[in-house]
């Protein structure tokens, strides 16, 4: 439903993903139950993906302590990566529970205030995907150590909320779905209600567009970005399943049913564009939440999970077309997805400030 609220004190906006970035950030991933029997290989994915951003902006990086940097640096070092740049590679000793930046990351918006505009730090709360994980006190805590060591302003909406939950087209218009947001394990207090009215607060938008449930082995509930992505203001991407008797069918085709439906703020519809879905993958006969929509859009680069399956060339191709400015990369995410998340799930952009605010 459509609600704007009115800002009186202070107005916010958060830019979309393409937006000019400053930097990127990732948490390094060190738990090993997070890729039970398969952690090797995770630690020289995020050294490609780490890479291939450097080609594009800064990369700052939080490790847990002093020899776990030893150790990521010595990492790069041996990579020998073609697009690495060291000089844009920043580590920072601030400890986490578990790799997912996405969700746990710093979400940088812009705020305008008595005729002054300045970036802030939004102090979501975060309980570990509705408390699946004990141990989240220290991925909780990450916001306030960033805006601590950035000396930036630190807001706490006073909600829990996880960046890969929404994805906005700035233009007054965020994605999110009803499996995640309205679980009852994130704001039981709140009613839908109260919860457009605290995202269209703290992220400046005006209309929220619902979908409905996620995809198979998305432990987080169903969040967006495995599904349903802007890819500018007025085109969304959508993981669409077509195969009848796939456990992601039904619940994709009625997402692209509901896109469909939607308009942007001023009645026009949104034009819906299908991404194929991988081919299933599986461990120990639990589905993985394989997608390409779990893309991320870096200010030279989009890179794209893919899984060694014919539909990979068929999604790049996709999004090669919405990207003209940006060289599409592929990055084999088959080991990183045993985690249950992939590329965009590890990262969290840091816009630049805009030219003109919003």
């Amino acid at each position: 439903m459509q609600n704007p609220e009115l800002m009186t004190e202070s107005s916010y906006f958060m830019p979309p993903e393409w937006a000019f970035h400053k930097a990127t950030w990732l948490s390094w991933p060190h738990r090993l139950k997070t890729w039970p029997g398969k952690f090797e290989p995770v630690p020289a994915i995020c050294v490609a993906i780490a890479s291939w951003l450097s080609s594009s902006e800064e990369v700052h990086i939080n490790v847990v302590d002093e020899a776990m940097e030893r150790n990521v640096l010595a990492l790069f070092q041996q990579a020998e990566h073609e697009q690495l740049r060291m000089d844009r590679i920043f580590l920072h000793r601030i400890p986490t529970n578990d790799a997912w930046c996405r969700d746990h990351g710093p979400n940088y918006v812009f705020r305008q205030s008595g005729g002054k505009s300045e970036k802030v730090i939004m102090n979501w709360q975060f309980n570990a995907w509705g408390e699946k994980y004990s141990s989240y006190h220290e991925d909780n805590a990450v916001p306030e150590r960033i805006a601590a060591l950035q000396q930036l302003p630190l807001v706490s909406p006073g909600m829990i909320l996880e960046g890969g939950s929404i994805d906005v087209n700035g233009k007054g218009l965020v994605l999110t779905s009803e499996a995640c947001l309205l679980n009852p394990n994130r704001n039981p207090e709140l009613s839908r209600e109260q919860i457009e009215q605290k995202i269209a607060r703290y992220l400046g938008v005006q209309k929220v567009l619902w979908l409905g449930d996620g995809i198979a082995g998305d432990d987080t509930d169903g969040h967006v970005d495995d599904m349903a992505r802007f890819v500018n203001e007025t085109t969304v991407v959508i993981a669409v399943e077509d195969e009848p008797t796939d456990v992601n069918y039904e619940a994709l085709q009625e997402n692209y049913r509901r896109l469909k439906t939607f308009t942007d703020l001023s009645g026009n519809p949104l034009n819906v564009v299908k991404l194929p879905m991988p081919s299933p993958l599986s461990f120990e006969g639990f589905r993985l939440p394989a997608s390409y929509a779990n893309f991320y859009i870096a200010n030279t680069v989009v890179l794209v999970p893919t899984y060694n399956c014919p539909q990979d060339q068929q999604a790049l191709a996709i999004l090669q077309e919405f990207f003209p400015g940006r060289r599409v990369v592929g990055i084999d995410s088959t080991d990183l997805v045993w985690g249950l998340g992939s590329i965009h799930c590890i990262t969290h952009e840091e816009p630049e400030f805009p030219l003109l605010f919003q």
